[in-house]
C-alpha cells in the first residue's frame, strides 16, 4: 500500500520502487489485548491518511479484517494461514511463516508491535514496547509468561534497530531498566480522532438500564487497573449518593489469560459481597458508538490504574467531553496533567470523595471537561503517525 496514492517529495526509493514496510500485528487478538490494540490501530490510521513515500504491508491474524474494517481496506494485508485463538501460532509462527513472508514480499523493515521480536529474523527490525510493567509487578503475570518476558523483552530491545515507546514514562523506564542507548528510543505518543464524532446512540441509558448519575471504568480486568480499590470507593460513594451506578465496559481479556480471569471472578466476589449487583453494570465489550455515548452521559471517566505505559482511555474521555478521575501513577499524570482530578490509586477514602465530588459540583466538573478537552486537542493521530512514520524513515536510513 502507499498510504492515499503518491509518492512525495523526500520519499525513500531504491531501485525505481518505493521501500517497503511491513507491521507485524500477529499479537493481536481483537477485543483481547486491550490497550495496546487501541495504540496501534489509531497510528495507522494516521498512517492511512498520510501521503507517503513508503509501501505498507500488514501481517495480522484473519479476525483483524471483520474487527477493523476499515484498515483491512486501506492497507495491504497478509493474514496469517489459521482461525481462532491459537497462542503458540503467534509465537511460533512469528519465526516462520512471517520470516518467509517478509522474504517473499522483499520487506525492508518491519515494526514489531507487541513488545517483543522474533528470534529469526530476515531484515531490520523496529519494536515497540508499551510499557515494563512485567518488572514491576510480576506477580500480575503467570510463571510461563514471566520467563518469556524477562527472556525476550531485553533480547528484543537489545536487537531493535529504534525502540518506540508511548510516553516519557516508559522511555525513562526502557532506558533505565533495559540499559538502552537513548538515542534510539522515541517517544510515539497515542493519538485520537482529528474531530469528535457527532452522532452517538441516544439510547444507551435506557438500553443499560442506567438511571441516575454514573461513572465509566473502560478497562480490562487485569490485575493493575485496580478494579477492587474502585469498589472500595465506589460503596462509600453510595452512602451519600444511592442513586449512582458504576459502569465496567473492556476487553475480553479474561478469554485469553488466566490471571485476568482470576481477577474477573475476583471483582465478581467482591460486587456480591458488598451488595452492589444493582449498582454495578458490567456491560463487557461495547461498539465505539455506544463506548462514545457512555462518556457524552457519564458524570465523570475514573480510571484508578496502578501502572500506565501512556493511559490511551483518559485522552479519550477527556476528547469526548468527559471528566477525568485517574490515579496519580506511573504515566497518568503526564498525560491528564492538570485536566483531571488525580487521585492516589490505593486510597478508597480519595476515590469516594473525588466522585463525591464530581456529583455535587457542577461548576468543578464543567471546568474539567473543558481543560480536558483543550489538553486532547494536542494529542491528533496526524501527528502520532508522523512522528512514527519519521522514525521509519530513520530506521531504514541508518547503516547496519
Amino acid at each position: 500500500m502507499v498510504c492515499n496514492g503518491g509518492l512525495i517529495g523526500g520519499g525513500i526509493q531504491r531501485g525505481g520502487g518505493l521501500r517497503k514496510v511491513g507491521i507485524n500485528l500477529l499479537w493481536m487478538v481483537p477485543g483481547v489485548v486491550g490497550g495496546s490494540e487501541t495504540y496501534m490501530t489509531r497510528l495507522l490510521r494516521g498512517l492511512a491518511e498520510r501521503d507517503s513515500g513508503l509501501d505498507y504491508t500488514l501481517f495480522a491474524l484473519p479476525q483483524f479484517a471483520e474487527a477493523h474494517t476499515d484498515l483491512a481496506t486501506s492497507f495491504e494485508i497478509a493474514y496469517a494461514p489459521l482461525s481462532g485463538q491459537v497462542k503458540w501460532f503467534r509465537v511460533g509462527g512469528e519465526n516462520t511463516w512471517l520470516a518467509r513472508q517478509c522474504r517473499k514480499r522483499d520487506i525492508d523493515l518491519i515494526h514489531h508491535g507487541g513488545g517483543t521480536m522474533p528470534l529469526i529474523r530476515t531484515t531490520r527490525s523496529i519494536l515497540t514496547i508499551h510499557d515494563l510493567q512485567y518488572l514491576y509487578y510480576p506477580e500480575y503475570f503467570t510463571p510461563t509468561k514471566l520467563r518469556f518476558l524477562r527472556t525476550m523483552v531485553p533480547r528484543s530491545a537489545e536487537a531493535a534497530r529504534v525502540v518506540l515507546v508511548p510516553s516519557e514514562f516508559t522511555r525513562r523506564t526502557v532506558i533505565e531498566r533495559l540499559s538502552i542507548d537513548p538515542s534510539i528510543v522515541i517517544v510515539v505518543p497515542h493519538g485520537i480522532a482529528p474531530r469528535e464524532e457527532l452522532e452517538v446512540p441516544t439510547d444507551v441509558r435506557e438500553r443499560y438500564e442506567i438511571p441516575g448519575p454514573y461513572f465509566l471504568y473502560p478497562a480490562a480486568t487485569y490485575p493493575h487497573k485496580n478494579h477492587l480499590t474502585l469498589l472500595q470507593g465506589f460503596v462509600r460513594l453510595l452512602g451519600a449518593h444511592p442513586d449512582a451506578t458504576l459502569v465496567f465496559t473492556g476487553a475480553k481479556a479474561w478469554q485469553e489469560w488466566s490471571v485476568a480471569k482470576e481477577m474477573n471472578e475476583r471483582i465478581t466476589h467482591e460486587i456480591t459481597k458488598l451488595g452492589i449487583q444493582r449498582q454495578v453494570k458490567r456491560l463487557g465489550y461495547v461498539s465505539s458508538g455506544d463506548l462514545n455515548a457512555l462518556y457524552k452521559e457519564a458524570t465523570a471517566m475514573v480510571f484508578p490504574s496502578h501502572f500506565e505505559g501512556f493511559g490511551a482511555p483518559v485522552l479519550e474521555a477527556m476528547a469526548r467531553r468527559c471528566a477525568v478521575i485517574a490515579s496519580n501513577a506511573t504515566a497518568l499524570p503526564e498525560v491528564v496533567s492538570d485536566a483531571g482530578r488525580l487521585v492516589s490509586p490505593d486510597n478508597a477514602e480519595e476515590w469516594a470523595q473525588a466522585m463525591a465530588d464530581f456529583i455535587e459540583n457542577e461548576t468543578m466538573r464543567d471546568g474539567y471537561v473543558k481543560a480536558g478537552l483543550d489538553r486532547a486537542k494536542i494529542f491528533g493521530w496526524g501527528q502520532s503517525a508522523g512522528i512514527l512514520e519519521d522514525a521509519y524513515r530513520h530506521a531504514l536510513e541508518t547503516s547496519l
